[in-house]
């Protein structure tokens, strides 16, 4: 494989603009137009560490600690079990959010004539078949239980349905037209439990997981099987503002595509995510924080969270270029589908206690056939340090897996 030139490709996991399976190493100089931002890389990498396993490492060395105060920070790496809102919960918003920031760089030449618009549209429906077909072959396709038994939505999925979603309105529409369908999605979705009644409790504004509008729609209409007997995680009803978190990022990436000044665009991303987290938190107080509805309120948070987030690692990668500390997050985050998929394959868990077993047992006293607070996290660190040497050779070779 060669080198390609930094032209742009619309690809619903690739942090940059490529143009085949390989890409220029992060310290590689930005060009005009096809800016190479290594804080995307990094960022996508950050969110993807968490979903490597980084929640467990922090559970477990919270437990370890075995304080009040650390046991109750452990919360923050777990789902908030229904309403609420923990740091847990804005890892997968996060990615959504950063697959909608690469759009604008993938799709602009599709928008001033330099490629007629017409072409791309199959290329974007194809990369939206395969990836939902990824996410199916995640969830047990192969296995052929029937159509009863395998679960048709879930996180590949929703991703697939959000990119497609983003990158048309992003076609379609200029700036004004995408914000009125971003604010029309808000607060339709908020009309919607608000105002219809629903069939399970006959009551308006039911947020509740047993008996929500959401709950019967996935019950109801919702193929296969859903994730829990209240639905899906990732439900029909909830995939309607997931569309706006990623047109959020759309919003963010146009700004950063801007002629703006990099300090500029720096702190434009901070006040627009001050912003969002000021109306997200207003608006939970009339339409709760709820992730597994991916409610209205939920959207504006952790939208302003990824902002801020973003305006960070642009601020101290691409403006200050302080870049050698995200090197470990880069590596993870040019190969997102691969360490995403590839636990279905490979045990890693079962890798890191076959090297580590042993040292494990010597942090500290078993429980049954359990070890330490101590050794678990030895365990999950050596679990993590296995996939990221296998990302850094996949790298080191210019081997990424796309879609």
């Amino acid at each position: 494989m060669t080198d390609p030139s930094p032209v742009i490709a619309a690809d619903p996991m690739s942090p940059l603009p490529v143009d085949d399976l390989t890409a220029p190493p992060p310290s590689a100089a930005p060009t005009k137009l096809g800016e190479r931002l290594v804080s995307v890389d990094a960022l996508r990498g950050f969110d993807m560490f968490w979903i490597m396993g980084a929640d467990q490492l922090a559970r477990s060395l919270c437990e370890w600690r075995g304080t009040p105060e650390s046991l109750k920070f452990a919360e923050q790496f777990e789902h908030v079990e229904w309403e609420g809102f923990h740091f847990y919960d804005l890892i997968f918003p996060l990615f959504i959010f950063v697959v909608g920031v690469v759009v604008p760089f993938s799709l602009s030449k599709y928008r001033v004539g330099t490629h007629p618009m017409l072409s791309v549209f199959g290329r974007i429906g194809r990369r939206v078949a395969f990836l939902f077909f990824l996410g199916l072959l995640y969830n047990g396709l192969l296995r052929l239980e029937g159509m009863s038994e395998l679960r048709i939505m879930g996180v590949l999925q929703r991703i697939a349905i959000c990119y497609g979603a983003a990158s048309v309105l992003y076609l379609l529409f200029g700036i004004r037209g995408r914000v009125i369908v971003f604010a029309s999605i808000l607060l339709g979705y908020w009309a919607l439990f608000a105002f219809v009644p629903s069939p399970i409790s006959h009551m308006k504004g039911d947020y509740t997981r047993e008996t929500s509008l959401a709950t019967w729609v996935d019950l109801n209409y919702l193929p296969g099987r859903p994730y829990t007997k209240f639905g899906d995680n990732e439900g029909l009803l909830s995939g309607i503002p997931a569309i706006a978190t990623a047109l959020l990022g759309v919003f963010a990436g146009e700004w950063l595509r801007s002629a703006r000044s990099g300090w500029t665009k720096a702190g434009g991303l901070l006040a627009a995510g001050l912003l969002c987290l000021g109306i997200g938190y207003a608006w939970g107080l009339a339409f709760p924080i709820i992730k597994i509805l991916w409610s209205s309120s939920y959207v504006m948070v952790v939208g302003g969270w990824s902002l801020i987030l973003l305006a960070l690692f642009y601020t101290v990668i691409d403006v200050m270029k302080f870049r050698a500390w995200a090197f470990p997050f880069v590596v993870i985050g040019m190969n997102a589908i691969t360490i995403y998929f590839l636990p279905r394959l490979v045990d890693f868990e079962m890798v890191s206690n076959f090297f580590l077993g042993g040292l494990a047992k010597l942090c500290g006293p078993v429980t049954g056939k359990e070890p330490s607070p101590a050794g678990v996290a030895l365990l999950v660190a050596g679990m993590l340090l296995t996939k990221w040497l296998l990302l850094l050779y996949l790298y080191r070779k210019k081997i990424f897996l796309r879609v």
